[in-house]
């Protein structure tokens, strides 16, 4: 019975690491809700009555506002990680972004209709640049934190955050429908701000990742982390024996660009990242990302009553309900196969665009989009959304890793701009050219994947990162001889036998155990 009882209790035990990982988490999930209601708020009455009847091109640049001060400080979003550590600078991002929040939930009061919509631009502006901040050191510090079993299911619980803040951004926004005057559209933001200072607060006492804090010779501090998350002491090992190579490289790299201030040491880490033997994984973790967005993925969200209106829902109430249904559709389930998942993402979007090319859409072909729709969101969800976050910091080395990361959501955010902006007036003039240039853009991703996108599932994160310890893999023979030929793996750094550095911190666990 005692037995058991220990089996339920172990099966019911939720380790350190997915707990800390799972609060961070709160952060996706503020992105997630933004995602969900902006489309929804600027279709509501008083909003409409407040800010003025937005043409395409404004309601473009309204929901787009965000991304492009997301893309500027995503570009040295890693430097702030690498300074302040992982878990500060999601802190940092929080508050900028509930800062911003605030100032969108305070719009319109007592002022003209020119000045509330300048001032919900400042407002979406300023919480951008929380969101290029938060995004990019939250994903490093998953991956991280979690050992090598489990940055799968980490990555799956950071996407869960995000796909149940979509889910709940949209049914807040069907349920405020129901409030009268400007509490309908200011409650989400109202709701932003709130978690944002939770979040913004909390997470400054969760550990620090054992790796930021190996990489910057806290190696006592390292230690009391990895027992506060519950990792092995085989883990915290595999860990300490790249932390001195990828420390004296990063040394020599700052050294080649002679401490000429903060500009000069970022493009020296970004030209670190893109150095023989790491080019190959950088380039394609900007490809990744790109292509993340140019899917079509957050076109659709973020105008998803828009396009449910297109397809035949004709009522306000109607399309934020199925707007809610991709939302619940976006929690549920996960299959490693970016391949596949792209695959079905393509075919849907090439077909919703047949479809709205026909000279007259019935009833029956209007269902078919709405069906088509949530087909290209389930192997979105699956693959493509939490796969490409693993795999861009988890190919790299601790030393780039943050720098990639950030450089990589600067080309998402940008790619989600375009999307974003370009939406609406694409949906005036063509209803079927955005769906085909999706399309076009999945099909490019799949076969570049197909061809050169390389496995780290179950490797360890800090081998698999080391320069020449993962190669893109060419499919074709032919280009496969010609690409090695050019792809020589660099000589690596002398290195400390395993059995003394092993030893080395078998004396730092003991001391402070």
């Amino acid at each position: 019975m005692f037995s058991y009882a220990a089996k339920i209790r172990k099966a019911l035990h939720v380790p350190s690491y997915a707990r800390c990982v799972c609060f961070a988490s709160l952060a996706a999930y503020v992105f997630g809700f933004d995602t969900g209601s902006i489309g929804p708020i600027t279709l509501m009455d008083d909003f409409t009555k407040t800010f003025g009847d937005l043409s395409s091109i404004v309601q473009g640049l309204f929901v787009s506002s965000v991304l492009i001060p997301a893309a500027i400080t995503s570009f040295g979003a890693g430097s702030i990680a690498d300074r302040i550590s992982r878990t500060h600078a999601i802190s940092l991002g929080c508050a900028v972004y509930g800062l911003g929040s605030l100032i969108c939930a305070a719009s319109g009061i007592n002022m003209s209709q020119h000045a509330a919509l300048a001032m919900i631009f400042v407002g979406r502006c300023t919480s951008g640049v929380g969101e290029g901040v938060f995004l990019s050191a939250l994903t490093v510090y998953g991956i991280e934190v979690a050992p090598r079993k489990s940055r799968g299911r980490v990555g799956c619980i950071m996407q869960l955050f995000i796909s149940t803040g979509i889910m709940i951004g949209y049914f807040v926004c069907y349920g405020s429908l129901n409030i009268v005057g400007s509490l309908s559209w200011r409650l989400p933001w109202i709701l932003q701000c709130l978690t944002c200072l939770v979040c913004a607060v909390g997470v400054r006492f969760l550990p620090h990742s054992p790796r930021w804090l190996l990489h910057v010779g806290l190696h006592e501090e390292a230690v009391r982390a990895m027992h506060r998350l519950d990792l092995s002491k085989d883990e915290f090992i595999s860990l300490a024996a790249t932390a001195e190579e990828e420390k004296a490289q990063e040394a020599a790299a700052r050294e080649k660009a002679h401490q000429g201030g903060w500009f000069k040491n970022q493009i020296a880490q970004f030209k670190q990242a893109f150095a023989p033997g790491l080019r190959g994984r950088s380039a394609m973790a900007l490809f990744m990302q790109s292509m993340q967005q140019l899917a079509g993925i957050d076109g659709v969200l973020y105008y998803a009553p828009v396009l449910f209106r297109q397809a035949g829902l004709s009522s306000s109430s109607a399309s934020f309900l199925a707007s809610g249904v991709t939302g619940i559709v976006n929690v549920v389930g996960r299959r490693p196969s970016i391949i596949g998942g792209g695959t079905i993402m393509a075919t849907a979007m090439t077909i919703i665009g047949i479809l709205y090319s026909l000279p007259a859409l019935n009833k029956a072909g209007n269902y078919a989009v709405i069906a088509l729709i949530f087909v290209y969101f389930i192997p979105f969800v699956v693959t493509w959304a939490t796969l490409v976050r693993i795999w861009v910091s988890e190919a790299q080395p601790v030393q780039t890793r943050a720098s990639v990361s950030a450089l990589s959501y600067t080309t998402n955010w940008i790619a989600n701009w375009i999307v974003a902006f370009t939406t609406p007036m694409f949906l005036d003039k063509y209803s079927s050219g955005p769906y085909f240039l999706w399309a076009a853009c999945t099909w490019v991703a799949v076969g570049v994947f197909t061809l050169w996108f390389p496995e780290t599932k179950g490797r360890n994160v800090d081998l698999a990162g080391q320069a020449g310890g993962l190669k893109l893999q060419v499919r074709i023979p032919g280009m496969r001889r010609r690409y090695a030929s050019r792809e020589k793996t660099p000589t690596p750094p002398p290195r400390t036998p395993p059995n003394e550095r092993a030893g080395q911190q078998d004396e730092i666990i003991e001391e402070i155990v």
